[in-house]
């Protein structure tokens, strides 16, 4: 049997293990960030130097703790290699990266469940939203708890310009929605936003509207656009418009059929 004083020294010390555990725990998992970059990336090797160039420019005026969260969305050509040199050299950086493309709902949604931030700034990797617009989606954060980039002054080829005009009028209408410009990814989000809903594929276009069913305050600011000088626009016409339409539907659905109640007492 084991004498009654070894027994003691030998609790004391499980004890003091299991609450060092559970404080390393907590460390982990608490947001101990103030911000979140995530990026969701698909064949964008050139554009990743520049772009954590500017987003290190940018994010340093801000005087804020943050993390840059890449997702590989299933690059082809390199850009993992890329974002690993990155790396070395910021700590800052993590990669997430996909065996196979899943597309940009999933990309947010596994960025999303890693972030550390108490809030979460998302933008392309194409270099075509700006870095230095992020303070602007802050600043509109001290009132509301979503605050979506406008890009009011688009630099895209005309036929994309009015596809986009087209779908936001469309979208608008059909889901009483009042957001310039959804498609544009630049947004801030407070990370409790994510807390309670369900993502699915094709749910990146709704976040606005997502975020008002579970009662968040949503607001817009009008924000920079640059052309795309590398790579490939990854959406056209066809595969932009009707996977869209159909997700509309089931936005268009979910927000007749949500559940609503006002309780005058409860004993």
């Amino acid at each position: 049997m084991e004498p009654v004083g070894n027994w003691l020294q030998n609790r004391k010390r499980r004890v003091a293990f299991s609450q060092s555990y559970i404080e390393l725990f907590h460390m982990q998992t608490t947001p101990n960030l103030e911000l979140s970059i995530i990026i969701p990336v698909y064949n964008e090797r050139d554009n990743l130097v520049p772009l954590e160039r500017k987003l290190e420019e940018e994010l340093a005026k801000l005087r804020l703790s943050y993390e840059i969260i890449f997702v590989d969305d299933g690059s082809v050509d390199g850009s993992p290699h890329i974002i690993k040199s990155l790396r070395k050299h910021n700590p800052r950086i993590k990669l997430i990266q996909f065996r196979n493309n899943h597309g940009q709902s999933a990309a947010f949604a596994a960025g999303f469940k890693v972030a550390r931030g108490k809030f979460f700034v998302t933008l392309d990797a194409d270099m075509q939203n700006n870095p230095a617009d992020i303070h602007l989606l802050l600043e509109k954060m001290q009132d509301f708890d979503v605050v979506c980039g406008w890009r009011f002054k688009r630099n895209d080829p005309w036929v994309k310009r009015v596809a986009s005009k087209i779908g936001n009028a469309v979208r608008n209408s059909l889901s009483q929605e009042e957001i310039a410009d959804t498609g544009c990814s630049l947004k801030a989000f407070r990370r409790e936003c994510f807390d309670n809903v369900k993502l699915f594929k094709g749910m990146h276009r709704f976040f606005p509207t997502l975020m008002k069913m579970e009662g968040f305050k949503v607001a817009q600011v009008k924000v920079s656009h640059y052309p795309r000088l590398y790579g490939e626009s990854k959406y056209n016409i066809c595969n932009r418009l009707f996977p869209a339409l159909h997700d509309l539907m089931a936005i268009r659905w979910m927000k007749k059929r949500q559940i609503n109640y006002d309780i005058i007492q409860e004993d």
